[in-house]
């Protein structure tokens, strides 16, 4: 490797000596279980949400997106695996590093704008059920999608016009790492937190407010339905919190505090740990909106008796599925409760 990038205020990474033990520790744990756990979860939740848009349902579309947003990510993880295991050493070209970058902040950002526009698909669903049909049909999904892909594609574009290869103190090339941040860092930062995390996560929040209003006035809505609805917004919103927000707090203070080797030494392991649980997202996104729908359930419950019965080579009785004691159907995702029209 040839090439490396240097900050024009003359801080750049060669001088700036950090420990990046913990890439070799705990970084090498979470990509392989994120591989292991979340290729096989988002084949089969592509798939379920492929069921979804053949039945001509809008959401079938974010999700589908969505899915496709996690797999591109984890196909980048090998890359990122072999990275860490080098003691930060990128050994590829350059163009790769900013691929793979360009994948990492792709996964977060392209996520965090879906499950906005499905969590403001059920709010209208719920909270106006006889109004703004026109922005939940299967070519207002395609628009928005296409929007969604178009604004990060381009902004990523934009961004990483700069080096993103760089030397360290021993001489390694690592990718996507500056310590301190560069000048042109704040602002993509302050950016980032605001429209990336802040603003999403406030229409999340008032999304599910408005949906959680509705159903805990519904009379026609069972008690155990009402918790499981509840249940599944709380979990959305702490997976939104855990994955993502620890990420953009570090990426604020950075910003706004770091402009020296201490200071980025210091912040080192918090704000890697922070950045390796957006990865979880990649997990997290199969289980939550599409196992948590009865129908999904029971299917994933028929292949996993199929393979234990083929690991364990006898027949064994069958024992049936058990319902959930969902709502109709459990996810707030994939729901059309009894406040909305049935749709054909």
């Amino acid at each position: 490797m040839e090439t490396f990038s240097e900050d024009p205020m003359g801080n750049n990474t060669l001088n700036c000596t950090i420990d990046h033990s913990i890439h070799q520790i705990l970084s090498p744990v979470v990509y392989i279980l994120v591989f292991v756990v979340g290729l096989p979860a988002n084949c089969l939740s592509l798939y379920y949400a492929y069921l979804q848009v053949k039945a001509k349902n809008e959401l079938g579309i974010y999700l589908c997106n969505l899915t496709v947003a996690d797999l591109l990510y984890i196909f980048s993880l090998p890359f990122w695996l072999q990275y860490v295991l080098q003691h930060d050493n990128w050994t590829y070209d350059e163009l790769l590093c900013k691929i793979c970058g360009i994948l990492l902040y792709e996964n977060i950002y392209i996520s965090v704008g879906f499950l906005c526009c499905i969590s403001i698909d059920r709010y209208l669903a719920v909270v106006y059920p006889f109004r703004f049909h026109q922005f939940r049909t299967m070519k207002a999904a395609l628009l928005v999608s296409c929007i969604i892909w178009t604004k990060e594609i381009l902004t990523s574009c934009l961004v990483f016009t700069h080096g993103e290869v760089s030397k360290d103190a021993e001489s390694h090339m690592v990718c996507f790492e500056h310590y301190p941040i560069k000048t042109w860092e704040h602002n993509v930062n302050f950016y980032r937190f605001t429209a990336g995390f802040l603003f999403p996560f406030s229409l999340l929040l008032f999304s599910y407010y408005g949906i959680l209003r509705v159903v805990r006035k519904s009379y026609g809505t069972q008690k155990k339905k009402k918790i499981q609805i509840k249940r599944l917004v709380s979990s959305t919103i702490i997976i939104f919190l855990v994955c993502f927000g620890p990420y953009h707090v570090l990426l604020l203070m950075r910003s706004i505090f770091e402009n020296s080797c201490e200071f980025a030494a210091k912040i080192f392991n918090i704000y890697h740990i922070c950045l390796l649980l957006t990865t979880f997202n990649c997990v997290a996104d199969p289980i939550l909106y599409c196992f948590s729908s009865e129908n999904t359930y029971q299917d994933f419950a028929k292949i996993r008796d199929t393979c234990l019965k083929y690991i364990r080579g006898v027949e064994t009785e069958d024992k049936g599925t058990y319902p959930m004691n969902t709502p109709e159907i459990s996810s707030p995702f994939v729901v059309t409760w009894t406040t909305e029209p049935v749709r054909t």
